[in-house]
């Protein structure tokens, strides 16, 4: 690949990040059951606290696809290092998946009676779907990657 390429998506990578972070910090401030809290409430809340501790493996995604990068970068893409970035990246998107139908779930059982549900509902069975492409996407990729990598050490041994 070329330099500037790897670069913009490196580019990408980290602004979807400042982005996501971004998101977190400042949209508990304007929802709207929290308009009124203190800062202390306000990040007491049980699902605010389970939406930064499920976002943890959002950003060890991002981490590891900035991993992958650098080794395509450095030429290195074909190691082990890189099949265990895409594998993480695919446990993080699995598991991210799951913790957002836990959130669905909670919603819906929870909060059912209080208000209308169902744009949250939509948006949170959305991102599931879109976690669950990039799973398996990342299993495609990390086989066909374990696959080449065998291949190459296969053929260093033979000659």
């Amino acid at each position: 690949m070329k330099r500037g390429s790897i670069l913009f998506l490196k580019t990408i990578i980290i602004l979807i990040g400042i982005a996501a972070l971004a998101i977190m910090i400042r949209f508990p401030l304007t929802e709207g059951r929290a308009v009124n809290l203190d800062l202390f409430s306000i990040y007491s809340d049980p699902f605010i606290l389970y939406a930064y501790l499920a976002s943890i493996p959002f950003f060890v995604a991002l981490y590891q696809a900035l991993k992958l990068l650098g080794y395509i970068e450095k030429n290195k893409i074909f190691s082990l290092s890189s099949v265990k970035a895409l594998r993480t990246i695919k446990y993080c998107a699995i598991m991210l998946s799951v913790l957002i139908v836990m959130a669905i779930l909670y919603i819906r059982i929870f909060h059912a009676k209080d208000d209308d549900p169902a744009g949250a509902i939509a948006v949170g069975i959305v991102a599931a779907f879109i976690s669950i492409v990039i799973a398996t996407a990342a299993a495609v990729f990390e086989k066909l990657l374990q696959t080449a990598v065998d291949i190459k050490s296969e053929n260093d041994l033979t000659v």
